[in-house]
């Protein structure tokens, strides 16, 4: 099975779309004790909630960088963070944006998946084919890479919205992808930019190939799951294929509710993203 495979079955499995993401703010987390045991007690919870109550997101990304702040003890909680979620059958993808020269690339990509043990990893594209192919090989043995497309922050502009030869660089990176593509290659693709997102879609369609995106930027950003679904339709894209990420929309959405069941707010949070994206 490949990665576009696993993740419509995980789709139809869950009935969601929803991507979890795990980005751990020991300062939001509402558990006493030093990060290690804060943040993989945080997660355990909830993801022994989400389980008893089957409420599924179709893919969890732990974010490198937010443990990693945490040193020693992050990493561990990742480690084990990890292990857990995937001992319950969750994909798993590790949002690490890597890219470098071929070699290191290729360092990057056994880290990944022999150790960290992830299903999928972001990697940036800006360094071009032999940073990203190694990533993109092993998709061959089922792995999924999301490449760096139209990313949801404000300064994505800066370098994505350059025109060359008179198509804006997000686009010329599109084609780029479609290159190097391996089914399991797919695309970040900020919720923030919704008409740059029905481009892209529009594009992909029109190759006739399965082009997972990973759409982030619902919630705190300001995307909203509803234009996100009504672009990946007017393009015919396949719903399933496709995630819709919220990390602290779900993660801390005991703050919002005002209460202290966190792992109860985080359950509501993901009904509500399922009720907003509606059937597909």
């Amino acid at each position: 099975m490949n990665f576009n495979e696993k993740l419509i079955k995980a789709a139809e499995d869950n009935g969601s779309i929803v991507c979890m993401g795990m980005d751990p703010v020991v300062e939001k987390i509402p558990i006493e004790g030093k990060p290690e045991q804060a943040i993989t007690k945080f997660f355990s919870d909830i993801l022994e909630g989400i389980v008893s109550e089957d409420v599924c997101p179709s893919l969890v990304k732990p974010n490198y960088a937010f443990f990693a702040q945490y040193g020693f003890g992050g990493l561990r909680a990742l480690k084990e963070s990890i292990n857990a979620f995937k001992k319950q059958g969750f994909l798993v993808l590790l949002d690490a944006k890597r890219g470098d020269i071929g070699k290191t690339s290729a360092a990057y990509a056994k880290e990944v998946f022999d150790f960290w043990g992830a299903d999928a990893v972001t990697v940036a594209p800006y360094m071009g084919s032999d940073s990203v192919g190694p990533f993109i090989d092993q998709c061959e043995n089922g792995f999924g890479v999301y490449v760096l497309n139209r990313t949801s922050n404000k300064g994505a502009v800066d370098l994505q919205d350059l025109k060359v030869d008179g198509t804006p660089v997000y686009l010329k990176t599109s084609e780029n992808i479609m290159k190097w593509y391996k089914p399991g290659t797919g695309v970040v693709v900020g919720a923030t930019y919704p008409k740059e997102l029905e481009k892209i879609s529009r594009y992909f369609v029109g190759t006739g190939k399965d082009v997972p995106f990973l759409i982030p930027g619902v919630g705190s950003q300001g995307g909203s799951a509803t234009e996100v679904v009504a672009a990946l339709k007017s393009t015919g894209n396949k719903i399933p294929l496709h995630r819709i990420n919220s990390s602290s929309g779900i993660l801390y959405a005991y703050k919002k509710k005002e209460t202290d069941d966190f792992v109860g707010a985080a359950i509501a949070e993901m009904r509500d993203l399922n009720k907003e994206i509606g059937k597909w």
